[in-house]
C-alpha cells in the first residue's frame, strides 16, 4: 500500500498532490490524521500483487496529459483520499500525516496507574504513575479540599438542608495531572471528583488543585498626612504590573500577592510576599485580615459549612482560596515616590514585577482586571464605613 506524505494542492490540475510514496509490505491499513480535525480516518488502499511500486516517468502530477493522467499511482491514491475525506479544490490543503500502527511487540510499555484508599475511609483515588500515594496524601492542597468537601457532604445529614432526602456522596477521585515546581515539589494537580446521589445524578467535579494564596492591600500615608484623618485623599497604594502567562499578559496589574508555603501562616506569608515584591519591611503585628474580620460580622447556621475564612476567586473551576489583608504604613511622601517604576521580586523564581504607585481612590479603576484587588477594595471600603478599621 502507499503511505501518502505531506501533500500540497495544484492548482493547474485541480486536484491534491502527494510528495512521495513509500512501500510497506507489512501492515494493511493506514491511519491519517487531519488536522484541524479531531476526527481519525482509516483508509484502505490496494497492494500491487507483485510488491512493487509502479513507476511513471514524470515527477510532476501536475505537468502529466489527461491520458496518463489517470493511471498516476499519485493520482489514483488522492481520488480514493478524495472520495474518503470528501475535499473540494476550493478547501485548503490539510496537512495529513501518516502513522502506522506497529506491531503490539513494538509498543513501549504502558506505565500502571495505581489505585489506593484513602486511610479511615472507602474513597477510592485513581492516580497516574507520577504522583505516588505518599505525594498526594501529604500534598496541603488535597488534604485541605478533600477535608472540607467530606464535611461539606456530611452537612447533608440536617434534615433542613437541600439534598437532604437524596444526598450527593463523594465515590471517588481520578487524578489527571500533575505540575512540580522546583525542587521536585508539588505545586498543582488536576483531578476529577466523582460527586453523585442515589439517582445516579452527578455534580460537576473538574478541579485545578492548587491551594491557597495571600493578597495584601499596601496603603502608604505620607507623613504630613495626620495618622488619625479618615479621608483616604492623599493615600497611596501599590499595585504590581507582571507577566501573568495565564491571562495572557505580559504586564498584569494587580495587588502584591503569593502562594502560601507549606508552613508558613497567613500573616506571615502575606509580609514576606510584601517585601519580595516591594522591597518594604512589615511586621505581622501590622497586617489586618480583613476577610476574617469580614466573616466574624456574619453569622452561619450550626449545620453550615466550614469553608476557609478567605476569597475564593474561581470556585467552579479551582480551589484556590485567598485571605486578604490591609497594611497601612506611614513614610515620607519622597520615598513613596521613589517606588514608582521599581523593579522587584525573585528574579531566580521567574519574577519580574515593576511597581505602580496609584491614588487610594483610582485603585478600583487602575486594578480592574484583577479580582483580589476589587475583593480587597470591596472589603477596605466596606469594613472602614462600619468603624471596624
Amino acid at each position: 500500500m502507499y503511505a501518502p506524505m505531506p501533500s500540497q494542492y495544484c492548482t493547474s490540475c485541480g486536484l491534491w498532490l502527494i510528495s512521495g510514496t513509500s512501500w510497506v509490505s507489512k501492515y494493511r491499513a493506514l491511519y491519517i490524521t487531519v488536522h484541524g480535525n479531531k476526527d481519525l480516518f482509516k483508509v484502505e488502499l490496494s497492494v500491487p500483487q507483485n510488491n512493487e511500486l509502479p513507476k511513471c516517468d514524470t515527477s510532476s502530477t501536475h505537468q502529466l496529459n489527461t491520458q496518463h493522467q489517470a493511471k498516476h499511482p499519485r493520482i489514483q491514491l488522492m481520488q480514493r483520499l478524495q472520495n474518503t475525506f470528501r475535499l473540494k479544490p476550493t478547501q485548503p490543503s490539510p496537512t495529513l500525516r501518516s502513522s502506522l500502527i506497529p506491531s503490539r511487540s513494538l509498543r513501549a510499555p504502558a506505565k500502571a496507574m495505581s489505585t489506593f484508599t484513602i486511610p479511615d475511609t472507602d474513597l477510592r483515588v485513581n492516580s497516574i504513575p507520577d504522583l505516588s500515594q505518599k505525594d498526594l496524601l501529604s500534598f496541603p492542597a488535597f488534604k485541605i479540599w478533600v477535608a472540607t468537601l467530606q464535611q461539606s457532604l456530611a452537612r447533608q445529614q440536617h434534615p433542613s438542608h437541600e439534598f437532604h432526602d437524596d444526598p450527593y456522596v463523594l465515590r471517588k477521585i481520578d487524578i489527571q495531572a500533575v505540575d512540580r515546581f522546583g525542587g521536585n515539589r508539588l505545586g498543582f494537580v488536576k483531578l476529577k471528583a466523582d460527586v453523585s446521589n442515589g439517582q445516579g445524578e452527578t455534580l460537576p467535579g473538574s478541579v485545578f488543585l492548587r491551594g491557597g494564596s495571600v493578597g495584601m492591600l499596601l496603603i502608604l500615608q505620607p507623613n504630613d498626612i495626620p495618622t488619625t484623618s479618615t479621608s483616604d485623599k492623599g493615600k497611596k497604594t501599590i499595585l504590581t504590573i507582571q507577566p501573568r502567562i495565564p491571562a495572557g499578559s505580559l504586564s498584569f496589574p494587580e495587588i502584591p500577592a503569593g502562594m502560601l508555603d507549606d508552613s508558613g501562616t497567613f500573616a506571615g506569608s502575606a509580609a514576606k510576599e510584601i517585601q519580595e515584591e516591594t522591597g518594604l519591611l512589615v511586621e505581622q503585628s501590622e497586617l489586618i485580615d480583613m476577610t476574617a474580620l469580614a466573616l466574624q460580622a456574619g453569622q452561619e447556621p450550626d449545620y453550615g459549612e466550614r469553608l476557609q475564612r478567605a476569597v475564593y476567586p474561581s470556585p467552579g473551576g479551582s480551589d484556590e482560596f485567598i485571605p486578604l489583608f490591609l497594611c497601612q504604613k506611614q513614610m515620607p511622601l519622597a520615598e513613596i515616590e521613589a517606588l514608582q517604576g521599581k523593579l522587584t521580586g525573585l528574579r531566580g523564581k521567574g519574577e519580574k514585577i515593576t511597581l505602580k504607585v496609584v491614588e487610594l481612590g483610582d485603585l478600583w479603576k487602575e486594578g480592574i482586571r484583577d479580582g483580589k484587588t476589587l475583593a480587597a477594595w470591596a472589603l477596605y471600603q466596606g469594613l472602614k464605613g462600619e468603624g471596624k478599621i
